[in-house]
């Protein structure tokens, strides 16, 4: 049987294939595991939730990470850090934390808000596979 298109078959499906891998957009299903990193953040997100290492606090994802559209939320803790050594005995400075983000494949926006006080935290903008520019605090 000929072929009456001009086009190889095997070209044509290298093309759509090519074409459907470079469209990124809004992301619907769980975010992509691995290492997240941004100015001041890094986020390791595993298939159970995630965990934060900001330059003077850390935090916890304690839920797994599905956007919807592009956009997620999630709760976790966030711990205050300080300068120099911690006892033994010390407190943590822990808070409930609130996860909000937006993500594509790669590109990932993520505000995080106290939950006990209100206190919004800060606006990160993070890249998988980034190596992190994080801080700690003396």
């Amino acid at each position: 049987m000929k072929h009456s298109s001009s086009v190889p078959p095997l070209l044509l499906v290298v093309v759509l294939v090519s074409a459907t891998a470079t469209c990124a957009g809004p992301l619907t299903g769980p975010v992509k595991p691995g290492d997240w990193g941004g100015e001041h953040i890094a986020l390791v997100v595993t298939a159970n939730g995630a965990s934060v290492e900001y330059d003077c606090a850390s935090g916890t994802v304690d839920q797994p990470l599905v956007a919807a559209e592009g956009r997620f939320t999630a709760v976790g803790t966030h711990t205050r850090g300080h300068g120099g050594p911690v006892r033994d005995d010390e407190i943590p400075d822990r808070h409930p934390a609130r996860y909000d983000g937006q993500v594509d494949e790669e590109t990932m926006t993520l505000e995080v808000t106290l939950l006990d006080s209100g206190e919004k935290l800060g606006r990160y903008t993070l890249v998988h596979g980034r190596s992190p520019s994080v801080f700690k605090c003396l």
